[in-house]
């Protein structure tokens, strides 16, 4: 069931929900989570189940405020609390040590938690209601079956789900992707998930150098979003540059069949036949974040069976987008 998170006795309903054990679809300026109270087991053990998520993937915990962090992590390194002040709330995921008590089923075992303050006011009326009620965190991975495209709306969630699932509508997600995730157990920042906050706005929050995983002798902690193949489709995806694109539609011609092509440029008008479905890729890395999940949701309901998507661009900008793409095609 959809409800309004304009209504402030929907949100309280929400909160309420969440106290009790149940799961919640909760809007984020980056995607709709599946929430439930963070230190219940049972109701943690919920989302893994809903999703189909293996036991020992790990979810973020969302948290009203940088007072909660207390609650979860049994040390703060100085530059995650530069990274806190500098970014917070919003779309960045900080990986601490855990207290041993807290939010171990929803850590998937591990002796790190992942936590974020969302920006998204409704999300933040909903945390600091269930703070209210002795709730101090949230879990919330994306809202959809485990490995398939993120939601970012509430009718999102709902074709995921059902009717049963009690869904808050915050509208369109703002950011569109998932959070930037940055581990910050081993001593420098160490870069997990890209998103919207990029490498050189933690660098220069942090005045530290923004280290690669592969870079360090030790594993990193695991966390969401991050195995190779992720994000998918129904439909197969394949990225390709605009030469490859354009030479692949021109030998099809007439033949195209249950194509869907995301590019910068239109293809001629020859090439538009009935078999094949065009959409418009946004040249704004961020327009195209925002678009992406959507996109892709857009191309499975119309029941093609492949994607071909514009390549794009190798730039620091379009790192997000192109770690999104990747996993999507793996």
């Amino acid at each position: 069931m959809i409800i309004s998170g304009n209504n402030p006795g929907h949100v309280q309903q929400a909160a309420d929900a969440l106290s009790a054990g149940e799961l919640l679809g909760l809007p984020t300026e980056t995607v709709y989570g599946l929430a439930a109270d963070a230190s219940n087991e049972s109701a943690v053990a919920k989302i893994f189940k809903a999703k189909g998520r293996p036991s020992n993937h790990p979810l973020i915990v969302h948290v009203a405020s940088v007072d909660e962090v207390k609650k979860f992590a049994s040390e703060v390194p100085d530059f995650a609390h530069k990274l806190m002040t500098e970014f917070w709330p919003g779309p960045l995921t900080l990986i601490l040590p855990r207290r041993a008590e807290m939010a171990a089923v929803a850590a998937g075992g591990q002796n790190s938690v992942g936590l974020r303050c969302p920006s998204h006011p409704i999300a933040l009326e909903v945390l600091k209601a269930c703070a209210e009620k002795g709730v101090w965190g949230v879990a919330a991975p994306s809202a959809n079956l485990f490995g398939r495209v993120s939601p970012t709306t509430a009718a999102h969630v709902q074709s995921e789900f059902g009717q049963d699932l009690l869904i808050l509508d915050g509208g369109e997600c703002d950011v569109g992707i998932e959070s930037t995730i940055v581990d910050c157990t081993r001593g420098v920042p160490v870069l997990l998930r890209p998103g919207q906050i990029s490498r050189i706005q933690i660098e220069q929050a942090c005045d530290l150098k923004l280290v690669s995983p592969d870079a360090l002798s030790s594993d990193a902690p695991r966390a969401s979003g991050t195995l190779e193949s992720h994000y998918a489709p129904s439909a197969q995806v394949r990225l390709m540059s605009q030469a490859e694109w354009q030479k692949a539609l021109t030998a099809l011609g007439p033949h195209t069949q249950n194509l869907a092509l995301w590019s910068v440029d239109k293809p001629s008008q020859e090439l538009l036949g009935a078999g094949l479905f065009w959409r418009l890729m946004p040249t704004s890395a961020s327009q195209a974040a925002h678009e992406l999940f959507g996109a892709l949701r857009d191309f499975d309901a119309r029941g093609v069976r492949t994607i071909w998507i514009e390549t794009p661009p190798d730039t620091p900008e379009w790192e997000a987008v192109r770690d999104r793409l990747h996993r999507a095609a793996a």
